[in-house]
């Protein structure tokens, strides 16, 4: 005698009409291979919250991701631990495999385990060494024509008569941090989630993002303009209205341009990684240094100089120049408002933008003091702050990248967590510690030949001295490690706290990059002077004509 109710299975039809309902709510529980759980399946995994990145909803979270972060990260790794725990790779056996069995996984056997998850990609160290290295030699020949063009512009007469300027060019060579990079983060990881396939949504996301950079450059640079202004007026006792309008008009004029340009440098070098399938992660924020640092000096200095040559008589020339910017100001924010992607940003991405610049503003100080104290200073501060900026944006894009294939906002995953010992972050123990230690060797020769490419360009004769290699090499180590480890902190907090941190981590880390390389570029040139071994002693510079 049949039953009036029976469970169905993926092949049950119902045979009367009363069970219907019942029927077809089993037949959608066991197709999926759940029993007891109808209300969850009809909740949606990423709710529309502005909170988030405003991206698609694969963006931060995956049918996978639920798998890999169904383990409470309080708990041990159940791969290390070699025990059961159902996530990972195969049930409650496959865990206990050796990590040494994992073919294409390289590093130690915690990396190999957290790597063989759902949802994360894996590369090799030589993908990641060679994909990384050609833009961060790219970047570095951009740093070189930074400081040399810093070097030779130091005794032009507007840098002279307005030594506020100094203070500007940490902050503004630090938007591209700031800004661009976290333009190419975003892009990246929409193109390793698999998003950016319809032409349409593609030229929303580089629209919307172009648009976005814009009202952040504008307001960034007036707000780095009034910074300098004030730290001007402090530290001189004295206020020239002259002085602040020039200030002003070259900050917005230097940041609006020079991230307009980068940004489709950037969006082309995204694109051109997805259509051949190579890990924009890797190439686009170092690219996005390799010229940015040059533009924004050159365009700094060209546009002061210009102005300050007819302020006495054309002083409403400035006027004009900021008038523009402002009226331009409300079409891109209406712009970036219509674009889902860009909105939530718009909103909630000022706070990160906003106290990086603060952080590269004292950065700034530290320049302007160091400028009329140490030879040569300017000729190798955008070396050390741009080396360290580039590395650290290219290990935080691809933790923020691994978050987003691995895990939920929100969730850390099990196979890290927050605060991790330093050795286990930088060098072995953590999936990231395997582009960790790349980058960390790779600033080792990548300093050595920018440091003796720059001192030959400046000075037309090899001066690198012994004793300077090491000072520089040993404050370029301390620098990139220390960004490093507050990168693996910074990235994971953020996605503990709900905050993504394609759009929030990079300004603080490049910032922080250019206050660590600029204070102990110092400390190495005061060490350098103290045992009298100062950089270009006894030798006449190259100075531009005034």
């Amino acid at each position: 005698m049949k039953p009036k109710t029976r469970t169905a299975s993926s092949g049950d039809t119902a045979n009367s009409t009363t069970n219907t309902a019942t029927t077809t709510s089993n037949n959608r529980n066991s197709s999926s291979g759940e029993t007891n759980a109808p209300r969850m399946r009809r909740r949606p995994i990423h709710p529309d919250n502005e909170k988030l990145s405003g991206q698609p909803y694969s963006t931060t979270g995956s049918l996978s991701s639920i798998i890999t972060t169904s383990i409470a990260s309080s708990e041990p790794d159940p791969g290390a631990a070699g025990g059961g725990g159902g996530g990972g790779s195969g049930g409650p056996g496959g865990l206990q495999t050796d990590a040494s069995s994992i073919a294409g996984i390289n590093g130690s056997s915690e990396e190999k385990l957290a790597l063989n998850r759902p949802g994360i990609k894996q590369e090799k160290w030589s993908t990641i060494l060679i994909q990384v290295s050609i833009p961060f030699l790219l970047a570095g020949i951009g740093t070189i024509g930074a400081g040399i063009v810093l070097g030779r512009v130091e005794k032009w007469y507007v840098f002279q008569s307005v030594s506020e300027l100094f203070i500007l060019v940490p902050a503004l060579l630090g938007l591209k941090g700031n800004l661009d990079m976290c333009l190419a983060s975003r892009l990246s990881t929409q193109v390793n989630l698999g998003n950016m396939t319809s032409r349409k949504e593609v030229t929303r996301m580089i629209v919307g993002n172009i648009a976005l950079v814009q009202v952040q450059a504008t307001v960034a640079s007036f707000l780095v303009a009034m910074f300098a202004v004030s730290v001007g007026a402090a530290m001189n006792g004295s206020f020239y209205f002259d002085h602040m309008m020039l200030l002003t008009a070259s900050a917005m004029f230097t940041a609006t341009s020079s991230c307009f340009v980068l940004d489709f440098v950037l969006v082309a070098v995204i694109l051109f990684s997805a259509k051949y399938r190579l890990n924009p992660d890797n190439l686009a924020t170092p690219l996005a240094a390799s010229i940015g640092d040059v533009v924004s000096i050159s365009l700094l200095s060209f546009i002061a100089s210009l102005l300050y040559e007819h302020i006495k008589t054309h002083l409403w020339i400035t006027f004009i120049v900021v008038a523009c910017y402002l009226v331009l100001l409300p079409m891109w924010v209406f712009i970036v408002l219509r674009n889902s992607y860009t909105r939530p940003v718009l909103k909630s991405g000022w706070v990160p933008v906003l106290s990086a610049l603060c952080i590269s503003g004292l950065g700034g100080l530290v320049l302007d003091a160091a400028v009329e104290v140490f030879n040569g200073f300017v000729v190798f501060q955008p070396i050390i702050n741009g080396i360290g900026g580039n590395l650290v944006s290219v290990q935080a894009s691809k933790i923020s990248t691994m978050l987003h294939q691995s895990s939920i906002i929100g969730i850390i995953p099990p196979h890290t967590k927050i605060f991790e010992w330093p050795w286990r972050a930088l060098f072995s123990g953590v999936p990231y510690a395997k582009t960790a230690r790349i980058l960390i060797a790779m600033s080792i020769p990548g300093n050595v030949i920018f440091i003796f490419a720059a001192d030959y360009i400046h000075m037309s004769t090899s001066t690198v001295t012994v004793a300077f290699m090491m000072s520089f090499l040993i404050a370029s180590l301390i620098q990139v490690m220390i960004l490093l480890y507050i990168a693996h902190i910074i990235v994971h907090a953020m996605w503990k706290w709900k905050i993504d941190p394609d759009n929030s981590s990079i300004p603080y880390l490049t910032a922080l990059g250019d206050l660590l390389g600029s204070s102990l570029l110092a400390l190495a040139f005061l060490f350098l002077l103290s045992i009298n071994q100062e950089y270009g002693g006894g030798m006449d510079t190259l100075n531009a004509p005034n």
